[in-house]
């Protein structure tokens, strides 16, 4: 499962948002099911950031948001993301030049299985 929150920041605060977002990701990166994670800035507009989190299930992703450590460290950075989903679990996949891979939806009665 991947984990995107996106945000908006003005230059003038970004050294001390990287600080913030790096605290995050070090919390999160602590919890059981954490597979990776990386703070991104976009080329285009430098005032757009995102933290990408992957997650070995939806489960693992919850039980780490109650973690101390990511309720000091991530969950307030994680609550000034923009207001939009940020879970999303994986369908389909290929490695560098293998087969498209598909996997079942978690989701109940979900019409894409």
């Amino acid at each position: 499962m991947l984990v995107t929150n996106r945000f908006v920041i003005d230059e003038d605060v970004a050294p001390a948002f990287t600080e913030r977002a790096h605290a995050a990701l070090a919390a999160l990166a602590a919890r059981p099911g954490y597979l990776r994670g990386e703070l991104l800035r976009a080329l285009d507009d430098p005032r757009h950031w995102c933290l990408v989190t992957e997650w070995e299930s939806v489960g693992t992703y919850r039980r780490a948001l109650g973690g101390f450590d990511v309720k000091v460290h991530a969950t307030p950075l994680l609550a000034e993301s923009l207001d939009e989903p940020s879970a999303y679990e994986t369908l389909a996949g290929a490695a560098p030049g293998g087969a498209v891979e598909v996997n079942p939806s978690d989701r109940a009665a979900d019409p894409l299985r």
